[in-house]
This record gives C-alpha cells, structure tokens and sequence, in this order.
C-alpha cells in the first residue's frame, strides 16, 4: 500500500487539498509537499509526536536535527529567541528561497527538532505549493527531504512514493523542483557565522551580507548532535556506487568499472568525455549542464534515473573547483562516501 497521491498546481494550488494536507498536519499526521529544493517530509514543527513520526518514516537517527519551514521572517521570529541584524539583512536578501539560518530557539520548539541543541534551523521556501500549504495549516511545518535517511533526496513525488511508501499520510504533487540540491545553511548562533552547508547561492553574495564565513567544526563524535541537518559524512546517495574521478581520467575508470561487472552508469557535464562514454558500453549516460544551477538542478533527477536503470555503481566526472560549485561537490562528496 502507498500514500494518496494529490496532484496540485503550482500556478494556482487547489484549496481543497490544501485543506486536505493541512488538516493532516494539524492533526498531527505526514504530508510530502515540493519546495523548490526538494520533496519535504512535512510535520507540525511545535508538535513532537508528529515531528517524532518523521524521524521514524525516515530511519533518521535523532541526533540529525529538521529544519522549521514557515511562511515568512515573521514566522521566524516566532520560533527564536534572538532576530539579529544579520538574520534580518539575510532574510530580506534570500527570503522566499533556499537559505536556511540556525538561531536560538524559543522553549516551545521541541528538543526532537534541533537534536537537542538551542538552535534552531528556520526557512522560507520559495515554492508556491509550499508557502500555500503553510499559510493553509497555520503552523511552522518540520521538513527534512521526503526520502529514506542518507538516501538520494526526491525532486519528483514519483520520487517520494518509491522511498516512503505508506510511511506518509499524503503526498501532494507539484511537479519536479526547480534548485534540485538542499538548501544553504548559514549559523548565526556563531561568531563569525557559520556556513554549516552549501547550496545554490554563491558563498560571495553570502559573504557580501555576513562578512566571511567560518567553517563548520567536525564533530566530537559519529553520533554527536549536529548543528543542521546535511552534516552526515555519507549523504545524498543512490543505491548505486558512486566514484567521483576527473575529467582526464574518466575514460579509464569508466572501462575498469565495466570490466568489474555490473550495469554502470555515467554522469559527465564537460564534452570531453563523451567521445569515451559513446565507446565505452555504459549502461546509462546522462551530460548534465556545464553551469553549476543547470546541474544542481538536474543532478538527483539524473541519479534516480541511474538507479532506476539498474546501475551497480555510476562513475561521476568531478566539477570544477570553483565556489559557484560548492553546493553540487558537497553533495558528490557525500554521495561517493563508502564510511
């Protein structure tokens, strides 16, 4: 058995299943929804059981914290104790969009939301579907992505229905999202703030607000709480093996893989390779764009694409090392990690 499955525009989102999927979640139950990263796993973020019910769909362990999706800075505010400055001059930058900020928490935020820790991560998506279905149920929605813990996030409800099946009380479906990749989060509990994960947006406009960024400190332990969610060394990753390799290389680590056994897939974004993959008796090729938001867009669609065609294991031309591509490396990274 699967989750109901309600289709909804993202022109004009029909109010009745907004009224359906918002009497779901004040009741405490699970909606899937798009935001215009990926597919969250929505709860009532000031309700621990039902913040509870994602950590158990997911397999998540609870030291993994979720960010609060609300409808705007206003709606932030009501969940910190301290608004500074620099988060209102963030939030007027990137607000409806894929910045989240960790700030200190007010009492009322359950400990399950911040794994424990005093602060709290908040975001205003950018997705029509999204802002709706908050603004219909009236409360901060708790939504890490709508996928299986470590597992390739979903950009498509298709997506969200093969990795939760029946765990979710309602998916709605608002087509393929648009970034692709989770969104940037920046700790302003810390002096100077922290980028805790990359994204989309360039660290140099982030920068231009913030002043520069500290790195994020490794953690004490496997299992010590982690500031924000994304933090996890493994990550982001499909059922296939993934080997990240450059560009002069590709040719080569392609062939070993083939000769290994198994279906292998392959995912290039220069032309170069190419003419080695054409030749080469891949299973699978996708060339993802050359710009870093044309590929962070289509990354995930194209992984779950690999998986779906029975890749054993996918050999991944790295991209360039350049600050645009932060985001789209951190996820490789964490995709190939094999710890």
């Amino acid at each position: 058995m699967t989750a109901r499955v309600l289709p909804v525009s993202p022109d004009a989102p029909d109010p009745t299943v907004l009224r359906q999927a918002a009497a779901i979640l004040r009741a405490g139950g699970l909606v899937a929804f798009p935001t215009e990263t990926v597919y969250g796993l929505g709860a009532n973020a000031l309700d621990a059981d039902a913040v509870r019910r994602i950590f158990e769909a997911k397999g998540r362990p609870s030291f993994n914290p979720v960010i609060a999706h609300v409808a705007d800075a206003e709606g932030a505010r009501a969940l910190v104790r301290a608004w500074p400055p620099l988060a209102e001059a963030l939030a007027a930058r990137f607000w409806p969009g894929p910045l989240t900020l960790v700030l200190p928490r007010r009492p009322e935020v359950p400990d399950v939301v911040t794994a424990g820790r005093d602060g709290v991560a908040v975001r205003v998506p950018a997705h029509p579907v999204a802002r709706a279905l908050i603004a219909e149920a009236g409360i901060p929605l708790a939504a890490p992505s709508a996928n299986r813990f470590t597992h390739l996030s979903p950009v498509t409800a298709a997506h969200v229905v093969r990795a939760l099946g029946d765990r979710v009380d309602l998916i709605l479906d608002g087509g393929r999202t648009d970034v692709g990749i989770e969104s940037t989060v920046v700790d302003l509990t810390t002096d100077p703030p922290t980028l805790l994960r990359p994204g989309t947006i360039p660290r140099q406009a982030l920068e231009a607000v913030t002043g520069p960024l500290a790195a994020p400190a490794a953690p004490d332990h496997e299992d010590a709480p982690r500031a924000a969610p994304g933090m996890i060394a493994r990550h982001y990753a499909p059922r296939a093996q993934v080997r990240l390799v450059d560009a002069a290389a590709f040719g080569a680590a392609l062939r070993e893989a083939i000769a290994a056994g198994g279906r292998v897939g392959a995912l290039t974004w220069s032309t170069a390779p190419r003419r080695e993959v054409a030749v080469s008796g891949a299973a699978f090729h996708r060339e993802l764009p050359a710009d870093a938001l044309g590929y962070a867009a289509a990354l995930y669609e194209a992984l779950h694409a690999a998986d779906d065609a029975g890749c054993a294991s996918v050999v991944i031309e790295m991209v360039p090392a350049r600050a645009a591509w932060d985001g789209v490396r951190d996820r490789l990274t964490r995709a190939a990690h094999q710890g």
